[in-house]
């Protein structure tokens, strides 16, 4: 049972036209882009179409040492993948990126996100003589990708062809001997940015990576959108799909980019410092001091500090050296950790009415444990405030939220829940405000974790069926102007 939310992973892919030093440029680019996946990360390396891989389980400055980077050698392209699965065993065969070596040529493929109806084509191309070594739907896009190859003139013009097969939420970034492409999918749920080097491009999931290898951000690619990058520049396609709405994932501004990154045009630091704002202007109360939990709620808890005018004070100190196998502990072991990571600043609390910021509430265990500290700590009160609406739906499209029997939210009301934790009182971002939290106007989020409608239906042998919990048109959401335990 998932005791956080969780985002499949990260990619990353540059090009240089003098071919120097790609192989550590991308090792930064996937450094920044840590926090999107820690289970298992890859590079593949291309000097003039020899394609040279290492992947493996473990953290990127784990897995690629000096002589690994020195073994990858050089070359004027490089693409890169951390991975933090919900779907698949973590292990190397299913740490990316895919290489794929065919008639036509090679490609390495790294990608994020989640196929809907990625068993329905494994299915059909398995039926017709494929042949998997992976449980990734990277492989099942790679797999038809080279497909389409066979025929088509260029691997653009293959990936224009693939894309329409594909239903669900995707970048990606795909790289041939002569060329690096990105690609995101028609509604635009997974994010990807495009930088300017001096000498070529990169592509990141988000702008902290172009920054890691001091890359100017150039633009987003656009929902629907395939970018080609070769000696010759940088171009564009489009046009495999029409009139799609914009559907970027909500939590990329409330929990998984990090705060330095801007997405699709809004700072994510702004973001949710706008989401505690907001919460402030609903849910006002008296309090002498305002605290976020580390890392994604200590925006939130700025913004609400600022807006309500109550000091915002340093409430828990993070331990960032603890290891992930520990969750894999029994309940003993558990109550222990949350000790571990997270510890409370006395000084800052004791004798105080407390508000705590938290980034959303999943199960509320991890959350009345947090409460539960700042009363040993001598708080008076503890009032507790969520930078994301409650969470009644699971998600079909890549974030590993936790089944829908175990979400707080889904089973109790909220004044159930604050006592569930013990707080002294409990609110959440109303979902009407979830608009708010973008800078430019016009963009649609995927909020159907905490609104029921979904933009798509997940996808069943090749249909489009509706879930039990129902799914509708995505809700509409109109602009007005770490991972951590859960």
């Amino acid at each position: 049972m998932s005791r956080k939310i969780r985002e499949e992973c990260g990619v990353f892919g540059i090009y240089r036209r003098d071919g120097r030093d790609v192989a550590l440029k991308a090792y930064y680019g996937l450094f920044a882009l840590q926090h999107r996946g820690q289970e298992a990360c890859g590079l593949v390396v291309n000097d003039g179409g020899q394609m040279t891989d290492f992947k493996d389980v473990g953290l990127v400055d784990d897995v690629f040492s000096r002589e690994r980077l020195f073994y990858l050698g050089e070359g004027n392209m490089a693409v890169g993948h951390v991975l933090d699965s919900v779907n698949v065993p973590i292990n190397r065969t299913n740490a990316q990126p895919i290489t794929i070596n065919h008639i036509q040529g090679s490609l390495a493929l790294a990608t994020n996100g989640n196929i809907i109806n990625g068993c329905a084509l494994r299915r059909e191309l398995e039926l017709t003589g494929s042949i998997f070594h992976t449980l990734s739907d990277g492989e099942i896009i790679a797999a038809i990708i080279t497909r389409q190859r066979l025929t088509a003139d260029s691997l653009e013009e293959a990936i224009f062809q693939a894309l329409p097969q594909l239903q669900g939420a995707y970048s990606m970034v795909v790289m041939s001997p002569q060329k690096l492409i990105g690609v995101r999918d028609p509604r635009g749920f997974r994010p990807l940015c495009i930088g300017r080097l001096s000498d070529g491009y990169v592509l990141s999931s988000e702008s902290c990576g172009l920054d890691a290898v001091g890359a100017t951000f150039l633009r987003d690619v656009e929902p629907g959108e395939i970018v080609i990058i070769d000696e010759g520049g940088l171009r564009s396609l489009k046009g495999y799909c029409q009139g799609e709405e914009k559907s970027l994932c909500v939590f990329e501004y409330l929990y998984f980019a990090r705060p330095d990154s801007v997405v699709d045009g809004t700072p994510v630091h702004e973001a949710r410092k706008r989401a505690g704002a907001l919460l402030a202007l609903s849910h006002p109360l008296n309090a002498d001091v305002v605290i976020g939990v580390p890392d994604s709620g200590l925006d939130a808890a700025l913004g609400y500090s600022q807006q309500a005018g109550i000091p915002y004070g340093l409430g828990f100190i993070k331990n960032k050296y603890i290891g992930r196998t520990f969750t894999e502990l029994d309940e003993d072991y558990r109550e222990s950790r949350v000790r571990i990571k997270l510890n409370v600043v006395t000084s800052t609390v004791r004798g105080k009415r407390v508000v705590m910021i938290d980034d959303s509430i999943v199960r509320g265990t991890t959350c009345a444990r947090m409460v539960k500290l700042l009363r040993h700590a001598g708080a008076t009160e503890v009032h507790v405030r969520s930078a994301a609406p409650p969470f009644v739906n699971t998600c079909h499209f890549g974030i590993g939220i936790d089944s829908a029997e175990n979400l707080i939210a889904r089973q109790h009301s909220v004044e159930e829940i604050a006592r569930i934790i013990d707080a002294d009182s409990l609110s959440y971002l109303d979902i009407k405000d979830i608009g708010k939290l973008l800078a430019v106007g016009g963009d649609g989020l995927c909020a159907a974790c905490f609104s029921n409608n979904y933009p798509l239906p997940r996808g069943v042998g090749g249909e489009a069926v509706a879930k039990e919990e129902g799914m509708g048109k995505k809700i509409g959401v109109k602009v007005d102007g770490d991972e951590e335990e859960l």
